[in-house]
């Protein structure tokens, strides 16, 4: 860390501790979208995560990108990337603020094998075309082929790029307007902050901008 004239700060990765920079990063890269990431292992249980690592990237062919990255104390790969490896399929499932509690329950760190879906309270719906199940609370839904993964590094909070590409999209009439798009006051997205802050994407947080020209 180092100053200027300006008074800023400067943060050199290589000279400051993963975690201070973790938390540098989250605190201005916000708010983020959540991907709530249902995934299923070989042997057919359910896994459910949230991932604030995540966001769209095309959609001619629908492409989403999330990160369930290894972890900063242990270096250890979390079961979402381990499912994806043995069944390359995920369902992305929309977190609304109704929701948002339980959302943050299902990253506990539970024993390989155990239901999210039970220990939290979220029902499970098939998918249409692909194995992992769907949160049927979620009023927007996202079945996905996985069609690369892409490892950044093999140390502590290194990236594992999971890009997906979406198959079919569920979505709830209630949360849409009469023009057939997503009204953002009716589906009261969640979004990430850093440390233990969420932001709720309605009400008076909501404004509108013209485009240029």
């Amino acid at each position: 860390m180092s100053t200027s004239p300006s008074d800023c700060l400067h943060f050199d990765p290589k000279e400051t501790s993963i975690q201070k920079f973790h938390h540098l990063m989250l605190g201005a890269i916000a708010p983020r979208p959540i991907a709530f990431a249902s995934t299923i292992d070989r042997d057919g249980r359910p896994n459910l995560s949230p991932f604030s690592f995540f966001n769209a990237f095309g959609a001619n062919p629908p492409i989403v990108v999330f990160s369930p990255s290894r972890r900063g104390i242990d270096n250890t790969t979390k079961h979402t990337y381990e499912n994806i490896r043995e069944i390359p399929e995920v369902v992305i499932n929309a977190v609304t603020y109704e929701m948002v509690q339980k959302m943050s329950d299902s990253s506990a760190d539970f024993p390989k094998g155990v239901n999210e879906f039970e220990m939290v309270g979220l029902t499970m719906q098939p998918s249409d075309l692909v194995k992992p199940f769907r949160v049927k609370e979620s009023p927007v839904q996202f079945e996905c082929k996985v069609i690369q993964v892409i490892e950044t590094g093999s140390g502590p909070a290194a990236g594992n790029l999971v890009i997906c590409e979406i198959l079919r999209i569920h979505v709830n009439p209630s949360v849409m307007d009469d023009k057939g798009r997503i009204d953002p006051h009716k589906i009261d997205l969640v979004g990430r902050l850093g440390g233990e802050f969420y932001v709720r994407a309605s009400g008076d947080a909501l404004f509108e901008l013209a485009k240029p020209g």
